[in-house]
């Protein structure tokens, strides 16, 4: 199944099949991806007394607290979630693959701990499970390029209509 490369992904986005929005620039299209920025939304875990249980009931919600901030420090070994400021619309043909950027990976920040696959036929911003894992204290800032999103054609159609299809 083909990767969308940069004319690919331009005409995707010329006629529609592809929607971001807001807008992106031109310069945020890259060979093969699209970049995409840390909106101001985070949600921070707070410390539990007891062990979390791994259940399809159990809900990040319920162990974090919520913050809007155009800067948020994230300490080693820390993780919390962000969330991307472009919505991503795509169609029942395409999928979507989330990577972190290469430059802050080699500053030890993991932008999704196993979540890249972006189903096809959504419509949503995109959540990222964000972790420093290096020595260092690493501040985000809100409207960074954090990550990069590329396209995949499948082959058949399929929505995606799970759990956080509103998210």
């Amino acid at each position: 199944m083909p990767v969308l490369t940069h004319f690919a992904i331009k005409k995707a986005l010329e006629t529609g099949e592809i929607k971001i929005t807001p807008n992106i620039s031109d310069d945020q299209i890259s060979v093969a991806s699209v970049d995409l920025t840390l909106g101001n939304d985070f949600w921070v875990y707070e410390k539990q007394l007891g062990p979390i249980p791994i259940k399809e009931s159990t809900n990040y919600l319920d162990l974090t607290r919520h913050i809007q901030s155009e800067e948020m420090v994230i300490k080693p070994q820390e993780t919390l979630i962000g969330i991307t400021k472009e919505k991503i619309t795509l169609p029942g043909n395409i999928c979507g693959w989330l990577e972190g950027r290469s430059r802050f990976a080699r500053l030890g920040l993991l932008i999704h701990i196993s979540a890249g696959l972006i189903q096809p036929g959504v419509d949503n911003h995109q959540v990222l499970e964000i972790t420093n894992l290096s020595p260092n204290i690493l501040t985000l800032h809100a409207g960074e390029r954090i990550c990069q999103l590329a396209f995949q054609r499948c082959e058949g159609e399929a929505k995606y209509s799970g759990k956080f299809k509103s998210q």
